[in-house]
């Protein structure tokens, strides 16, 4: 028998012809080739351009980098570099700060070199600044760590906008001491002529203390002002390399408002104080304009209210228009009758504290007290009240039916006030917001016929 060769078996059960078989070849060829070219310019995963690199360049990418641009990739490198920047100078200025404290503050007081006033009028608020340095790192070396432990060697789920505006709260305490920075300075002449023993106890730690780096104490008490004019420039390089898309963008650019803000605030001070120096300057615009001028009238009111700044929220701020009717006419006339003026308002909430420190990200605790401050347009450059603060916990708020664009609050036994926006869905916010904080702490809990000046007290019990 002859031994037949398994190329020359046919095998006809397959039911597939040598014409189909050669087609189904072909489409399989051309489908490889679509899924090739596809592949060769795939759209990028951040900007959706499809000018990716060639292949032996993705050979020397990492994966995550795979579906990125040229152009995304130098981004996400440059935006990489930004933020190392600003977590690494934040590092290198608390460090400066711990200079400040170690080798000078504490060692000038045990040696008694300077009474405590003395100190406190050289190093202002250092140990404010210290504490709010080190609680801001600690969350910006937690995002660091977090996104290389979850594999983000990018670094593009660290949201620095984000975590500087939860502490926006450091930017008055760098106010508090920019302020003083000038008498400061002046007190330090004047005691290191007068006090042997300080000046050479100064010119042996600037030249035989290597931590001082061969620095002097001004030096180093001029590095918050430094740091705070800083601000903007890092933020601005992380904006410039982050897509608009990316969650953090908006939030970057808040912050870069807000410390802009405060740095002309800070300008405006120091020049009605008489002093000649300024901080670095930054162009106005409207949008600034009007922070400055927030930041001037939150100061007032915290002064009015008396509360810990890191205990209060600011939850509304703006114009509205205010009006004192006599008994009855609003209600029976409407709002046309009455005669408004235009009233800066802030609505103040004083939070409990959680714990002792006042920069945990935690939520924040109860409402211990509400208030709605009544503040003046500026006359001769300042701002004044119109009258002590309103508590929400002694106020009722209401609406009437026949006049939707107004809404009324009364404070209990004493006086009422119509207020408005010059947007009425505005309005409606501002009647949600008050009303919100007066029944939560009111101790009235229920209105008959929506009338606001008759109340009655839930029944503790029921017979």
């Amino acid at each position: 028998a002859t031994r037949t060769k398994s190329a020359d078996v046919e095998r006809a059960d397959s039911g597939i012809g040598q014409m189909p078989a050669r087609k189904w070849r072909n489409r399989a060829s051309e489908t490889l080739s679509s899924l090739q070219a596809w592949e060769a310019h795939r759209p990028c995963t951040d900007c959706g351009e499809r000018d990716l690199p060639v292949k032996t360049d993705l050979q020397n990418c990492n994966q995550r980098r795979a579906d990125l641009c040229e152009k995304c990739c130098k981004r996400r490198t440059e935006r990489k570099e930004s933020v190392l920047e600003f977590v690494n100078t934040e590092a290198s200025y608390g460090e400066d700060l711990r200079i400040i404290k170690e080798e000078f503050y504490l060692p000038m007081q045990a040696a008694g070199l300077l009474s405590q006033e003395q100190l406190l009028g050289i190093f202002s608020n250092i140990q404010e600044l210290i504490d709010l340095n080190e609680s801001f790192l600690e969350i910006l070396q937690e995002e660091i760590d977090q996104a290389f432990d979850q594999g983000d060697d990018d670094l593009m789920t660290v949201c620095i906008g984000e975590v500087f505006l939860e502490f926006v709260n450091m930017l008055p305490a760098f106010q508090t001491y920019c302020l003083q920075q000038s008498s400061s300075v002046n007190m330090l002449n004047a005691l290191e002529k007068e006090k042997e023993l300080l000046r050479i106890f100064l010119n042996v730690s600037q030249n035989d203390n290597t931590a001082l780096r061969r620095m002097n104490l001004r030096s180093f008490l001029i590095a918050p002002l430094q740091r705070v004019t800083k601000y903007p420039l890092l933020l601005s390089r992380i904006i410039k390399a982050t897509t608009e898309y990316h969650p953090d963008h908006s939030s970057l650019r808040e912050a870069k408002s807000r410390i802009e803000s405060h740095l002309e605030h800070i300008n405006m001070k120091t020049k009605q104080e008489g002093n000649t120096w300024t901080l670095r300057s930054f162009r106005q615009d409207s949008k600034k304009k009007r922070e400055v001028i927030n930041i001037e009238m939150r100061e007032t009111a915290l002064k009015t209210v008396g509360w810990l700044r890191e205990e209060t929220r600011f939850v509304m701020e703006g114009s509205l228009q205010l009006a004192q009717p006599p008994d009855g006419q609003w209600v029976k006339k409407g709002s046309k009758t009455l005669k408004f003026q235009n009233m800066q308002v802030l609505l103040l909430v004083n939070m409990k504290r959680v714990s002792e420190s006042s920069l945990e990200s935690a939520e924040p605790g109860p409402v211990k007290d509400a208030v709605l401050v009544l503040i003046r347009d500026k006359n001769n450059g300042k701002f004044h009240l119109l009258r002590e603060p309103l508590r929400l916990s002694n106020c009722i708020v209401s609406t009437d039916p026949d006049c939707d664009d107004t809404f009324e609050l009364i404070e209990i036994r004493r006086e009422a006030f119509v207020f408005r926006d010059s947007d009425r869905a505005r309005t409606h916010h501002w009647f949600r917001q008050i009303r919100r904080y007066s029944k939560e702490l009111g101790s009235w809990k229920k209105r008959r016929n929506a009338l606001p000046n008759i109340m009655i007290s839930t029944p503790q019990t029921r017979p």
